[in-house]
C-alpha cells in the first residue's frame, strides 16, 4: 500500500519535471486502497474529537487534493505530448512511463487530432465529406532502436528510440512491424 509521504512526494516529482514521471503500474489500486483505509478510520464515531481521527480526517482530505492535482498535471502533460507527436507525427517520451488509463487517453486523443488534421486537409482539397478516404499513415510503438532510414519517397526518418510512437507511411510501418522493429497502435 502505498503512504501519504509518496503520495505527495509523486506530486513533488511531477510538478518539478517537465517530463512525465514513472509511477508504479498498479498506483491508482495503491491510492484507492490507501484512501479506503483513511476513510474507514475518519468515518469511526466512537471520538470525534480524537486526535488520531482528526488527524486523519485532514490527511485523507489532502491525499485527494494532492491526487487530484498529480492526475491534472499528468493529464497535461499526456495532452502537451499528443500536440507535439500529432504536429511532428513522433513522440520521443514519456510513453513508457504512462498507465494504462493515460496510454489509452493519448491514442484517442492522437486518433482525434489525425481525424480533425484529415478533415481539414479534405475540406482544403474540396473532396465531398461523403467520400471515404483511408489514412495513408499508421500509428506504431518502436520495440528496439531503429537508426535513420529512407521512405518510399527517398526522405529521411528517424532515428527512433524504443519507446517512440511515430505516424509513419502505412507500407514503412507494415515492414516495422514485420521486422519487429514496432507495434501498430491499434485505431478502433
Amino acid at each position: 500500500m502505498i503512504t501519504y509521504n509518496e503520495l505527495y512526494d509523486a506530486l513533488r516529482k511531477e510538478r518539478y519535471s517537465e517530463q512525465l514521471q514513472p509511477i508504479p503500474k498498479s498506483f491508482i489500486k495503491d491510492v484507492a486502497a490507501y484512501l479506503k483505509d483513511k476513510k474507514e478510520i475518519a468515518d469511526k464515531k466512537d471520538d470525534d474529537f480524537s486526535d488520531i481521527i482528526i488527524k486523519t480526517k485532514k490527511q485523507f482530505e489532502n491525499s485527494i487534493a494532492i491526487f487530484k492535482e498529480l492526475m491534472l498535471r499528468r493529464k497535461k502533460k499526456i495532452l502537451e505530448l499528443a500536440f507535439v507527436a500529432a504536429e511532428t507525427g513522433i513522440s520521443k517520451r514519456d510513453f513508457e512511463n504512462m498507465l494504462a488509463p493515460e496510454k489509452e487517453a493519448f491514442e484517442g486523443i492522437m486518433k482525434s487530432l489525425e481525424r480533425s488534421d484529415k478533415k481539414i486537409t479534405e475540406l482544403l482539397k474540396g473532396i465531398d465529406e461523403g467520400e471515404d478516404i483511408r489514412s495513408k499513415n499508421k500509428m506504431v510503438l518502436f520495440i528496439e532502436d531503429t537508426g535513420e532510414f529512407l521512405d518510399l519517397e527517398g526522405n529521411k526518418m528517424g532515428p527512433f528510440r524504443k519507446g517512440d510512437i511515430a505516424n509513419i507511411p502505412e507500407e514503412i510501418a507494415n515492414i516495422l512491424i514485420v521486422d519487429k522493429k514496432a507495434e501498430g497502435i491499434s485505431e478502433e
